[in-house]
């Protein structure tokens, strides 16, 4: 049993304040093709409220003594409640007009670690993924037997229909005449929003413990119990107290091939790198070999960042002292 517990590059950072041990959270709702032509005011505004509204309530468990697992846990819950991002509420459809999950978290004390795959009805999955991290002896767990586990644990599970949107479907119905007449993925040059969309957040905490939880509903359109980066630990999250924390989004076969978040990681550890550095290196190369996406990184002084290589991605950052902010578009608006 485990221990209970324009497309060009963007780069920001915060550090901060070594006074004490720092504490600060960062989130994302996903990167990709996000243009101010097709986004109306009142859209862009609801993005930075619940982005705001997200980093806040995993700030709260920071400021009052939580651990940086709680965070995380707290702010992707509400992004997964939210029908505005790609996780929970407002997953895309599978090509079979469905809903599959996946979701992970990581604790970086000690790299223990949960994470879930093609899940169907369980209402948070990245409570699923902490269950499985704190409460079994496994890292994954997928399909049925995931959702098993989730009763067991008591979980809130839903009908699958509670994942419904309007927006989401309107999607897959592009998507679909866009695969016509052959439909599978492999095949079909997709609209990069079709690929993109995933929700995160990584922490640390007053003891200087570092966390990171991803969650999504995948790839619009996704056929063959297809699954992302998202649930792989060291491709779509990473977290560990010796290096830094990271969340991913973007396109997962990408990230998974070339290991995005563990790979950050690595570099700010051997090579003498700021995690900062080594994400904008990081997510520079990807974007060389056609990989599109981003990531939000913690390092082990509580300096905070984001870097990615897209139009835009849905961000908000939330450190001592200061106000939460929100970004949607790449000149930081």
């Amino acid at each position: 049993m485990k221990t209970l517990f324009a497309t060009a590059l963007l780069s920001f950072s915060i550090t901060v304040s070594a006074a004490d041990k720092p504490i600060g959270i960062v989130i994302h709702g996903g990167a990709g093709t996000i243009s101010r032509t097709t986004m109306t005011e009142q859209q862009e505004q609801a993005y930075h409220v619940m982005l705001k509204h997200a980093v806040e309530q995993g700030y709260a468990v920071l400021e009052r003594g939580g651990s940086s697992v709680e965070a995380v846990t707290a702010a992707v819950i509400v992004l997964e409640d939210s029908p505005l991002f790609n996780a929970g509420k407002g997953a895309v459809y599978t090509y079979d007009e469905t809903h599959e999950l996946d979701a992970s978290i990581m604790d970086g004390r000690d790299r223990n670690a949960g994470a879930v795959a093609g899940v169907t009805n369980v209402k948070n999955p990245i409570l699923l993924a902490r269950a499985v991290m704190e409460k079994s002896v496994h890292v994954m767990l997928a399909g049925t037997g995931a959702e098993q586990f989730a009763k067991e644990q008591q979980l809130e599970l839903v009908e699958n229909r509670y994942f419904d949107t309007e927006f989401r479907y309107e999607a897959l119905k592009r998507a679909k005449q866009a695969m016509s007449p052959q439909p599978h993925q492999a095949a079909v040059p997709y609209d990069p929003a079709w690929k993109m969309g995933t929700v995160g957040a990584v922490a640390i905490d007053r003891s200087g413990n570092l966390a990171a939880a991803t969650s999504t509903g995948g790839m619009t359109a996704k056929r063959y119990g297809r699954i992302g980066d998202a649930p792989v630990i060291g491709a779509g999250n990473f977290a560990d107290n010796n290096s830094c924390a990271v969340s991913a989004t973007g396109h997962g076969e990408y990230f998974i091939r070339y290991q995005v978040a563990s790979e950050i990681c690595s570099r700010a550890k051997y090579q003498n790198k700021s995690a900062q550095a080594a994400a904008k290196e990081v997510i520079t190369e990807l974007k060389q070999v056609g990989g599109d996406g981003g990531v939000i990184v913690a390092d082990k002084n509580g300096r905070l960042s984001w870097s990615f290589n897209t139009e835009g991605m849905y961000r908000a950052m939330k450190t001592e002292g200061k106000d939460a902010i929100s970004e949607i578009f790449a000149d930081g608006e």
